[in-house]
């Protein structure tokens, strides 16, 4: 695990900075989606920090998806079904909107 210079992990630092802040959470998603629309493990992670933050367990009742099947599609190792991916994407509270590449 990641370590910034005050020995704390990385990823808790993030949930720090996420804690409370709607603005920042969709901001670190946003980011994810236009810095790394072709790395869907970056996507992925940030939706999942975002997770974390919020709560698994609530998310998954507004997903209505079981919490394991929540865990599983967050955890990085596969990616979900798109179905469970818009659940995902529905119960934060997000929508998805396409616009040409900009080369």
């Amino acid at each position: 695990m990641k370590k910034i210079k005050n020995g704390k992990p990385l990823d808790l630092v993030i949930k720090d900075f996420l804690q409370n802040d709607e603005e920042m959470q969709l901001g670190l998603i946003k980011t994810a989606f236009e810095e790394s629309y072709d790395m869907p493990n970056v996507i992925m992670t940030a939706i999942r920090q975002v997770a974390e933050v919020r709560g698994i367990s609530q998310l998954a009742l507004d997903a209505e998806l079981n919490r394991e099947n929540l865990y599983r599609a967050l955890s990085g190792q596969t990616f979900p079904r798109i179905d469970t991916f818009f659940k995902i994407i529905n119960a934060l509270g997000l929508r998805l909107t396409v616009e040409p590449r900009v080369s």
